[in-house]
Formats: structure tokens, sequence, C-alpha cells
């Protein structure tokens, strides 16, 4: 039974730092691409970020440059290190796995639909 499991959110001034963490058990990481998405109240799920299992990074354009998504597939655990916050980035964050076992590109990794196993969501609050 796979299962992931988000720590790390919390409530945060405008212009502090979080640092997600997944931890993932059940299946060998090391085989499988990994993304972060996030839902604020009333809107939709939207991607964050994605790591392939190459290595090869993804971010929407509105993370770019203050959020990093890294893996440690030894330790079986996927992180995301978000810097420069702002109120806009309040949410319920997702970690997730891709459906699909050895996937080399990321492109597709950004929509939901790329995914069959998510976790149960962390919260982040940005105060301004």
């Amino acid at each position: 039974q796979v299962r992931l499991v988000e720590s790390g959110g919390g409530l945060v001034q405008a212009g502090g730092s979080l640092r997600l963490s997944c931890a993932v058990s059940g299946d060998t990481l090391s085989n499988y691409g990994m993304g972060w998405f996030r839902q604020a109240p009333g809107k939709e799920r939207e991607f964050v970020a994605a790591i392939s299992i190459y290595g090869y990074l993804d971010y929407a354009d509105s993370v770019k440059g203050r959020f990093t998504i890294s893996r440690d597939n030894a330790e079986k655990s996927v992180a995301l290190q978000m810097n420069s916050l702002n109120a806009e980035d309040t949410a319920v964050y997702y970690c997730a796995r891709d459906l699909v076992q050895l996937r080399v590109g990321v492109r597709d990794l950004a929509q939901p639909a790329s995914y069959d196993y998510w976790g149960q969501g962390t919260q982040v609050t940005v105060s301004s």
C-alpha cells in the first residue's frame, strides 16, 4: 500500500520560509516522478513543482525563483523549500506520485491527471 504523508506546513509571515516534506512508503521512490500541488479555498488544485526520476525540474511560473523541489530516494522523501512567501501562497499543499513508472520527462507532471497517489495535504498560511 503506497502512502504519502506531508509535513512542515504552518503559519509564517510574508517574506518568510517553510520547508515541506513528503514521506513515501509502500514502494520504491526512485522509479517515480513526484509533484507538489496546492489548493486555496474556493480555487482548483494547481501545479506547484515536479521532479522526474532523473532530477528534471518543472515549476509553476508563480513560484519560479522562490521554491525548490528536491528528492532523496534513499530516504524516500521529497521536499519543497519555499522562500519569499506571500499571501497568495496560502493553501493546502499536496504531494503526489506519478502514475507512470520510469517516466523520463517532466512536462506531463504538471497535470493532476498524471498522478495516482496523493497525500492528505498540509496547510500553509502566510500572514501579510
